[in-house]
């Protein structure tokens, strides 16, 4: 997941990288051990946060966008404070990252969100 978030995602042009909206694994599931081919052994919980995710975002199964789009939408339809909503059942919740990254895309008006500081810089 690393190489995809920093390498990629957070990379100089990172915005302009094309992302699909997926309800199955993909590839930023790849290194997780519960994964089972295109499914998963928490398949109905993921299934739920993907669709409150989609939801939130205006996005469905298959659409394709940029992942600069996506942190506008994100921005413009996820306020900080609400992911114990729209997280709720994620195993990663309650270490904060989310919460912190998404506090830090809420206060970088006027900044590239490609070059957003990552947690503990």
């Amino acid at each position: 997941m690393s190489e995809i978030v920093d390498g990629t995602l957070r990379a100089k042009g990172g915005e302009q990288t094309r992302i699909t909206v997926t309800f199955v694994a993909d590839s930023i599931c790849t290194p997780c051990p519960e994964r089972r081919a295109l499914g998963c052994v928490k398949i109905n919980t993921i299934r739920a946060l993907d669709e409150r995710h989609a939801k939130a975002l205006g996005l469905k199964n298959g659409d394709c966008i940029t992942w600069g789009e996506a942190l506008k939408r994100i921005k413009n339809n996820v306020p900080p404070g609400s992911l114990s909503r729209l997280c709720q059942n994620c195993q990663w919740l309650s270490l904060g990252a989310c919460e912190a990254a998404l506090a830090r895309l809420h206060a970088a008006d006027g900044h590239s969100t490609a070059e957003l500081p990552t947690e503990g810089s």
